[in-house]
């Protein structure tokens, strides 16, 4: 099995090799940061030119996820689009395909920080939702979670040591508290586990799952920066 399962306030959980979250008992498949449309905002404000590919790319993973796991919901956790109004830039293609995603699933948009969440392509909008004792939004709170915490924003990746290689991989960050998943979207950097403020955000025995051909976890403690 490509996908780690794991127990997070007693609900069990699989992490997806793609960095998408699925709840089975819920049925709810959750993904953050797809940040579609960054390539265009790049080419807006002259920077180095990204090929325009990544929406359909990011799409695609996507619905390979969603018609594996057949969820009743879907949760994007914020930072969907690149910038305010790029929603409006999607192609016919790409808005077609989005809504084909829609059909039959209660789809969710929660607000994040480059975007509130696109008003043109259906689905509720939310600043952040609570289902049973987990909280779903874009940014972790500083202080520790009563319940559980699923959130998203910091794009997290870990170094592992491999002989004398060093492998970056995207990857979930997750402790008793806390969820913090990878970015989703193609054109995504990330954030070392082991920096500010995820270093003080999570436990010291937080579990780091990386992504690729299959889910791995690894004690962050094994990471470097």
């Amino acid at each position: 099995m490509s996908s780690h399962a794991f127990t997070f306030c007693n609900e069990d959980f699989l992490a997806l090799p793609s960095g998408a979250l699925f709840w089975p008992a819920q049925r709810l498949l959750c993904v953050s940061d797809l940040h579609f449309g960054k390539a265009s905002r790049y080419a807006l404000h002259g920077a180095s030119v990204l090929p325009p590919y990544e929406v359909y790319d990011t799409l695609l993973r996507l619905d390979q996820d969603i018609a594996e796991q057949r969820p009743k919901a879907v949760i994007c956790l914020g930072d969907s689009f690149d910038r305010v109004g790029a929603s409006d830039d999607l192609d016919p293609r790409a808005r077609e395909w989005i809504i084909r995603l829609q059909a039959g699933v209660n789809w969710i948009w929660i607000e994040g920080n480059h975007d509130p969440g696109p008003l043109n392509l259906g689905g509720t909008h939310m600043h952040e939702v609570a289902i049973g004792p987990i909280v779903f939004r874009h940014i972790a709170l500083g202080e520790t979670a009563t319940g559980g915490e699923v959130s998203g924003h910091y794009h997290p990746k870990a170094t592992v040591r491999a002989g004398n290689r060093a492998i970056i991989r995207r990857c979930f960050a997750t402790d008793a508290h806390r969820v913090i998943l990878p970015a989703y979207g193609t054109y995504t950097g990330g954030l070392n586990v082991n920096a500010s403020p995820m270093s003080t955000l999570l436990a010291t025995n937080a579990i780091c799952i990386l992504t690729g051909a299959k889910a791995l976890p690894i004690p962050r403690s094994k990471t470097r920066l």
